[in-house]
């Protein structure tokens, strides 16, 4: 799975190899999601993760595995992982090519990671890159990771600085304002996205 974040993308693909070259079975981008009422922060890490969710559904749709592994349908931030079951294909592994993109602990990047592993994508990864684990602690707080898959602390960032520093949060979040997106609204959007990729 190659994900690549741009200034104003997310792209989520899926490749394998060939003699002839690489070839891309599916592909989801962040830049689909005005259609669906998202027009404004197409980058953060609420847009990675449904990117990722949806990059996961059509591949599972391709292979025919979206019948068998319906994934993790609560998107509470909880760690998740597909079970293969008996009888049937094997779960669709992916491995993670980001190039240059950083994995540190609440990268953007993580969100398009665990998109696919709560849509039944099987991964390798670990709870401690994702928001949310603390290091001191080794604790990981599924709620905070969910504030972030719901684009929470964007809503947080935009209230704390509209208060201390009106310029530049209207520098800042022109777009927003502009297409009147309060912070409550960002993660009742994210919802309806959720909603059309399952349906």
């Amino acid at each position: 799975m190659i994900v690549r974040f741009t200034n104003k993308d997310i792209i989520c693909q899926i490749v394998y190899a060939r003699i002839e070259g690489d070839m891309i079975v599916p592909s989801a981008y962040s830049h689909e999601f005005p259609r669906y009422g998202i027009k404004v922060g197409l980058t953060i890490y609420a847009a990675a993760y449904c990117t990722g969710l949806l990059l996961a559904r059509r591949i599972l749709k391709t292979f025919n595995l979206d019948t068998i592994y319906d994934g993790y349908t609560d998107v509470s931030g909880e760690e998740y992982n597909v079970e293969n079951i008996e009888g049937k294909p094997r779960a669709f592994l992916a491995f993670l090519d980001v190039e240059l993109s950083l994995t540190t602990t609440g990268a953007r990047v993580l969100g398009a990671i665990k998109g696919p592993v709560d849509d039944g994508v099987e991964k390798l990864h670990n709870v401690n890159r994702f928001p949310g684990y603390d290091a001191e602690s080794e604790e990981f707080k599924a709620e905070v990771h969910r504030d972030n898959i719901f684009g929470k602390h964007v809503a947080n960032y935009r209230s704390t600085l509209q208060e201390k520093d009106v310029k530049t949060y209207k520098k800042q979040f022109l777009r927003y304002i502009k297409l009147g997106r309060t912070p409550e609204l960002i993660g009742k959007l994210y919802i309806y996205i959720y909603i059309y990729i399952y349906i």
